[in-house]
């Protein structure tokens, strides 16, 4: 639902068919497959040994020495195999999956929209017009106003008509609208000569019937998906990691070049003449004489001229590292974004993998079964797991951490709840019991009130 809010308006009028909206959602099932699959496997592990729980069947197998974790064993095998699967689905399946829904996307938006006058309102949709009609009956247009804006604000037409008719060409390129009964006003200001009067010369034509081509394609025009090769989306384990070694030597030879132009255009203080460094402080009469004294010791004439050169020198140097900065920034982005694509191929994998061992276990300790308890639990576990990944996935795009950091910063969080869920199972702790908490909060407030009242 998020996705569809998120692209809607790249859908609504714009008269799109049947095969290309259930293209345009197979295509985007297929990319949400990636985030659904681990709440799926934490839903169904809940489910599964809630029932087994609330059955006593788990208890039955335990009692006949069976251990949990070799109840798990065949689905701890079966999530492995999962968790493999999930990695070339997103390895393989996902870029070619993402590289069609965002071409798809992008000929949505360079569509036409559905040509749909309203009465009483200004359509502008149609670039360079606004039309407005007062009424419309058997496709039939009355009383038109017609704004032309195609030459520019100053050089706009005005058109009205009693009625009017609109059609397509044969070809759905061109907007064909006849006229009837009508008047048109031109503006020729930019016909006026230079030094003539203020007034503003125009023209007025009356018609009976006039026609105009306007272009107006409504065909549906699908983008080459070849425009998208380069992007992180599209691309595979192998091309990201042939795209990162790549374009990191770029940034490192365009970050050593910028470390030269520092020393070169002398930022570090140093001025280069003549071939010989010279220090900032200069050694006069055996003393060294600082750049406040020096500049003391100056007329105001060379105060001025000292002052201009240092402003000067300065924006110079401020523009130098602005510049310097935009060209380095590119390929730095470039590389975050492929390094983020490509931890992201085993993450969500590994998430799988940590689902099922929180929900496996939690299923075992709360004994609930259905569809109740379990889908509140992982919605909630879900939603935890998404802002944590949410919120490393964003440093690690701006850069304020390390890609594998930021990536691994949910799985670094939720494994060890999982190790602790599937401890307390195998030793039947009663984790959600609420009689234990009761009694440790009652034991809590007695104290407490003993020492107030001490």
């Amino acid at each position: 639902m998020q996705f569809l809010w998120k692209h809607v308006t790249e859908l609504v009028g714009k008269g799109i068919g049947w095969s290309v909206l259930s293209e345009f959602f197979m295509y985007a099932m297929l990319s949400l497959v990636s985030m659904a699959l681990p709440l799926a496997i934490l839903l169904a592990s809940l489910m599964t040994f809630g029932n087994l729980g609330e059955n006593f069947e788990l208890t039955a197998m335990k009692a006949a020495g069976i251990s949990l974790f070799r109840i798990m064993r065949p689905l701890i095998i079966f999530i492995s195999f999962v968790c493999v699967g999930a990695f070339y689905f997103s390895n393989y399946v996902n870029p070619i999956a993402q590289k069609k829904l965002w071409t798809l996307i992008f000929s949505l938006r360079s569509k036409s929209p559905e040509f749909d006058i309203p009465v009483g309102e200004f359509y502008s949709g149609i670039e360079g017009y606004n039309i407005y009609i007062r009424g419309k009956k058997n496709h039939i247009l009355k009383d038109l106003m017609i704004y032309d804006f195609s030459g520019g604000f100053e050089n706009a037409t005005v058109m009205t008509a009693d009625s009017g008719r609109v059609q397509f060409t044969e070809d759905n390129k061109y907007l064909l609208l006849s006229l009837y009964d009508g008047e048109s006003f031109e503006n020729l200001k930019k016909q006026r000569i230079s030094n003539s009067s203020n007034s503003v010369p125009y023209r007025r034509e009356t018609f009976q019937s006039k026609e105009i081509l306007l272009d107006f394609n409504t065909d549906f025009n699908r983008i080459d998906d070849s425009v998208l090769k380069d992007q992180h989306v599209s691309k595979n384990f192998k091309q990201l990691t042939q795209s990162i070694d790549s374009v990191s030597k770029i940034a490192s030879s365009r970050s050593s070049g910028q470390a030269k132009d520092l020393v070169d255009q002398h930022f570090l203080g140093r001025e280069i003449l003549r071939g010989k460094v010279v220090n900032d402080s200069i050694k006069k009469n055996k003393k060294i004489l600082n750049a406040d004294s020096l500049f003391l010791s100056l007329n105001q004439q060379s105060m001025i001229r000292a002052t201009t050169s240092a402003v000067e020198k300065a924006k110079s140097m401020k523009e130098l590292v602005e510049y310097n900065k935009m060209m380095l920034n590119e390929p730095v982005n470039y590389v975050l974004r492929h390094e983020i694509e490509r931890h992201r191929k085993f993450t969500l994998s590994f998430a799988c993998l940590i689902f099922f061992f929180i929900g496996a276990p939690l299923g075992a300790i709360i004994r609930k079964g259905g569809l109740g308890t379990p889908v509140v639990i992982s919605v909630v576990m879900f939603i935890i797991y998404y802002i944590i990944d949410n919120t490393g996935y964003k440093m690690a795009r701006e850069g304020f951490w390390p890609t594998y950091e930021g990536m691994w910063l949910s799985s670094a969080l939720l494994l060890p709840i999982g190790v602790f869920l599937t401890y307390k199972a195998v030793v039947d702790a009663t984790l959600l019991n609420p009689e234990k908490y009761i009694k440790m909060w009652n034991l809590i407030k007695g104290k407490i009130n003993s020492i107030i009242t001490k």
